[in-house]
């Protein structure tokens, strides 16, 4: 009777599962086919687009990634920033467009981004197109969003709003009090005083060295934002310097300061737009533009450019995008796709775009690897760095023959962290006991969030530590051709600002992608008005196949696992599976423990 009923409960749960399956494929399927179809509608869309008036519409109060995410949802997003820049370089020179209204972002944006888009701006009020920008205020932690669309056209303020930027800061949260009152110990072995990632964890406030490294990237961001901002309006740094301090301002009292152009609604900035435009404007949003083939013709013979991108934490292999977009750098699909481009015979350079805090030391490697045999094949490798491209990032990108970076660029961080959280005195106050058991060397438990280290595993993880380090520093200079002992000296875990860099030496150049690809056609010997053609390594994947790369499986895939379960779960095949698989004497089993990881980053 037991047999009958695990029986009729394991078929009734296999039926479940595979309907809960099927359930899932097809609201993917169906997702999928609504992603295909806006992509169609939006190429019709081109395809019918008037001969002119054309005013995109730039909304950078949405949040933005470096990149497209590979998550099947990833249609719905806005423009990722270098699809976004990509997009206004083309406008630039699309007959079709006139200009572009940009809402400005309220309170606060990523230097490293902001620095990009308002070089893109530039480059196309450059190109004869006007630029009408509305902001609803600018409040928050910083001048970078009012630094973003600042000096590229018309900007209008809301009347009712305020002008708030009067600086730069940051806070950081510490948890190590936090952890003491409720039992919890942080181990962490950190290269060197300036790799304080981990201080959050360890500490209740600031060291010397964290308190100097934080204050030195704010004091450069901002010197930089007031730099080309004082140059934008004509101003000397300082007399535009004492002018954003004396904020906060009223919107009537920025404009007469001449913070701002001019004092209306959106509305009203929105009818100045189209005024500025010889006949009917007809505003489009960018993403539709940006997504849109820009059909010239002859692509296919221009020479190629390859861009390889990568966007958050580094670690080994290849994990897909989840459903909420979160991507990281999988070690094994970066790493292909550069010897890809590097076996490529069309392909003359290859772009790298990193944005990325650091990871895995171990997927650092891999990817290093990759770049130096690329550029063994005679292709030359640029390394095209986003808002952040630190510790495992930097390990990647020192190779390069150039590194570009922009100016608020956070990168740097040479050094090496890593540890655990031990939990057990937690748990205990709540009932709970985590109780370890272990066979082998001491080092065993040295992963074991139940135990603190000891002297010996402390000693022990310290020396693995220190060779990631010591390799590490030496990449850092062969790549760089530095000498080891400058090497040393700048890289004590410190992270810099792409202005700081490039006086180091740890960056070629200033700029956002567009100049990269510039570096690119240079070290590949193309003339600078060459056409070329921008090939991304692996090619997107359609929304169908980024669902399938969620589960690993095709439908055909689905509907044999739902076959297979109800085969299973028959009495008769679990029984003669139960009587082949049962061993002799007493049956152990012992639950999967992750390994103690070591992270750059």
């Amino acid at each position: 009777m037991k047999q009958f009923w695990m029986s009729l409960f394991g078929s009734i749960a296999g039926v479940l599962i595979g309907v809960i399956l099927i359930g899932v494929f097809l609201v993917l399927m169906v997702s999928g086919l609504i992603a295909s179809a806006v992509q169609n509608a939006e190429t019709e869309a081109d395809r019918a687009l008037p001969a002119s008036g054309i005013v995109l519409e730039l909304d950078l109060r949405l949040p933005r990634p470096d990149q497209p995410s590979r998550s099947p949802f990833a249609f719905s997003q806005p423009l990722a920033i270098i699809d976004l820049v990509t997009a206004l370089d083309r406008a630039g020179g699309d007959r079709r467009v006139a200009g572009v209204f940009v809402r400005a972002n309220e309170f606060a944006m990523s230097p490293g981004q902001a620095e990009e888009i308002r070089g893109a701006l530039n480059r196309f009020a450059a190109a004869g197109k006007f630029v009408t920008i509305h902001a609803q205020g600018f409040e928050g932690a910083g001048v970078m969003n009012y630094f973003a669309v600042t000096g590229t056209g018309e900007l209008w303020l809301q009347p009712t709003s305020s002008f708030s930027a009067t600086g730069l800061a940051s806070e950081t949260l510490f948890l190590g009090g936090l952890f003491e009152q409720f039992g919890a110990q942080a181990d962490f072995v950190q290269l060197y005083e300036y790799k304080n990632a981990a201080d959050i964890y360890t500490r209740t406030g600031f060291t010397d060295a964290h308190r100097e490294a934080t204050l030195s990237l704010l004091g450069d961001l901002y010197n930089t934002a007031i730099t080309r901002l004082a140059h934008d309006s004509g101003q000397s740094a300082d007399a535009l310097r004492a002018l954003i301090e004396a904020g906060p301002y009223t919107a009537a009292r920025a404009h007469e300061v001449g913070l701002v152009d001019r004092l209306g609604q959106v509305h009203e900035a929105r009818e100045a737009a189209s005024s500025q435009v010889a006949g009917a404007a007809r505003f489009m949003p960018i993403e539709t533009y940006g997504r849109t083939p820009s059909g010239a013709a002859g692509g296919q013979n221009r020479p190629v450019i390859a861009l390889v991108t990568g966007q958050g934490p580094i670690v080994t292999g290849d994990p897909a995008a989840g459903f909420g977009g979160e991507d990281v750098i999988g070690s094994d699909r970066m790493a292909s796709a550069i010897d890809a481009a590097a076996r490529d015979a069309a392909v003359r350079a290859i772009v790298l775009r990193l944005d990325t805090p650091g990871g895995s030391a171990t997927a650092s490697d891999q990817i290093w690897d990759a770049v130096m045999r690329a550029r063994e094949t005679g292709k030359p490798v640029i390394v095209s760095m986003g808002a952040v491209a630190a510790s495992g990032g930097y390990y990647i990108a020192a190779p390069a023959d150039m590194i570009v970076a922009n100016a608020a660029t956070l990168t740097g961080s040479i050094g090496m962290l890593g540890g655990k959280i031990v939990i057990d005195g937690a748990l205990q106050r709540i009932g709970l006991n985590l109780e370890p058991l272990a066979v082998g060397g001491d080092y065993a438990l040295a992963n074991s969030s139940a135990t603190p280290w000891t002297e010996s595993q402390r000693a022990a993880y310290t020396r693995l530590a220190e060779q990631v380090y010591a390799d590490f520093t030496s990449k850092v200079a062969q790549g760089r051709d530095l000498p080891m002992a400058r090497v040393q000296d700048i890289a004590r875990g410190r992270v810099w600002t792409g202005a700081q860099a490039i006086e180091l030496g740890l960056v070629d150049r200033l700029g956002g992608l567009q100049d990269a690809i510039a570096a690119a056609r240079e070290l590949a010997g193309l003339d600078a008005d060459e056409p070329v053609r921008l090939r991304r390594f692996p090619a997107e994947p359609t929304p169908f196949e980024a669902f399938m790369q969620i589960f690993g499986m095709s439908a055909e895939g689905v509907s044999a696992l739902v076959r297979l379960e109800a085969l299973l779960s028959q009495p008769e095949v679990r029984a003669a599976l139960e009587a082949r698989n049962r061993p002799p004497g007493v049956q152990l089993s012992a639950p999967d423990a992750e390994s103690l990881g070591r992270d750059p980053g």
